[in-house]
């Protein structure tokens, strides 16, 4: 008969798996160097995010005193060269973007908003003089951005029907109207603006340095159920005059806007992808402490079920999204190309979260296991960057060459 010591040594449990969702390892993929930047940016969210961004969550606030840290990052820019910018290639870009969704969206929103639409804009619509001028502090975060393009009655219609005016008189553009849902507009330091022109209808961006711009004010948005944490507003314009200096010189239509979307548009895919990220290792952590009828609810047949469905959701869309990075990286990313990852990838995020709600029954409604910030936050990136239903038609497009959007 075995000893009592040895009987102990067989009964022991074995340690429970670390929760990690990168199933397929595809981290591998990356060089050296990537992978330390992933890392540096991992431990930073782990580290100096995740212990207080529920609270902020809940306050419907801004950890404005993380700005100094996160400057230190360095990744401001990240996949544009030149200008200050942190370069690197799409795929480390959308990698990072996953790591800060994995602690939390609304990060990862305040650094997309900024690094992403407004530096992109700049980096793709600006003059050479523009680029030298505005993106070397951006990169530096010493002066952030956010981008209007929606309206209070423009959404999809974006492309032709927007009712933010700019009329040009000699070496100034006048803009009137107003933009919303605008991430960062409360309190960042300059906007892109998107306007049409009443000359030639056609869509311009232009450069406004909020804090000096007679006319130009911004109200926050309030009593948000998702993204609370990015502090979005609403901005009106009266009269802004706009010095021509400041008007995009590569913005000429909304095409030239496009550009812009069609980068950011995939990145919301990475952002969704790490919203699943985040939520199944919490579920997962969750799963394997909560004792039930005496046993870790990870252990029973339904709660794998839930799990492993998560995992292959959450797999699926890392994998879309490397290959769209990859696509990008060659210069072949299309409109179709982004609009098909970010409806699927938003659309299985808010699978993925419902089930992660699911396995923490009624502590998946209560913000401190994080799992409901995951759940309610999947809903903004479901509709933002374009709704789940533009997005297939730009693809039904594409495979059918037939434009339904009318």
């Amino acid at each position: 008969m075995p000893t009592a010591t040895a009987a102990s040594k067989v009964a022991s449990p074995k340690p429970a798996p670390v929760p990690d969702g990168d199933f397929y390892q595809l981290v591998d993929l990356l060089t050296p160097d990537e992978k330390a930047v992933v890392k540096k940016v991992r431990t930073y969210m782990e580290a100096k995010v995740q212990p207080i961004i529920n609270k902020y969550w809940s306050d419907d606030a801004f950890p404005f005193e993380l700005l100094p840290s996160f400057k230190e990052l360095g990744l401001g820019g990240l996949g544009f060269e030149g200008y200050g910018c942190a370069g690197g290639s799409q795929k480390l870009f959308g990698f990072v973007a996953m790591e800060l969704a994995r602690t939390d969206a609304s990060f990862c929103t305040f650094f997309g908003v900024h690094s992403g639409l407004a530096m992109g804009s700049i980096y793709l619509d600006g003059s050479e003089e523009q680029k030298q001028k505005w993106l070397p502090p951006m990169a530096r975060l010493e002066k952030v951005g956010c981008f209007g393009l929606t309206e209070p009655l423009v959404g999809s219609g974006t492309s032709g029907g927007l009712t933010t005016t700019a009329k040009r008189e000699g070496d100034t553009w006048v803009l009137n109207g107003q933009k919303r849902w605008i991430g960062n507009a409360p309190w960042c330091d300059l906007s892109i603006i998107w306007a049409r022109d009443l000359a030639d209808n056609q869509v311009k961006g232009f450069i406004v340095e909020n804090k000096s711009t007679p006319g130009f004010s911004v109200e926050k948005i309030e009593h948000k159920i998702a993204l609370k944490v990015v502090q979005n507003g609403q901005i009106t314009l009266k009269d802004v005059r706009v010095p021509e200096a400041n008007r995009l010189q590569g913005g000429n239509s909304f095409r030239d806007t496009a550009r812009v979307l069609r980068m950011t548009r995939y990145m919301v895919g990475w952002a969704s992808t790490g919203i699943q990220m985040g939520a199944y290792e919490a579920t997962l952590k969750y799963a394997q402490e909560r004792l039930q009828f005496g046993k870790p609810i990870a252990s029973f047949q339904m709660i794998q079920d839930l799990l492993a469905k998560m995992l292959a959701n959450l797999t699926a869309c890392q994998c879309m999204m490397l290959r769209l990075a990859q696509l990008d990286d060659e210069g072949k990313l299309g409109d179709h190309h982004a609009a098909l990852a970010k409806a699927f990838c938003t659309a299985k995020s808010r699978e993925t979260v419902s089930w992660g709600r699911e396995v923490l029954g009624g502590n998946g409604i209560v913000a401190d296991y994080n799992v409901a910030r995951f759940f309610a936050d999947a809903e903004a990136l479901y509709s933002y960057e374009g709704t789940y239903q533009m997005q297939n038609l730009i693809v039904g497009k594409a495979i059918t060459g037939h434009g339904a959007f009318l």
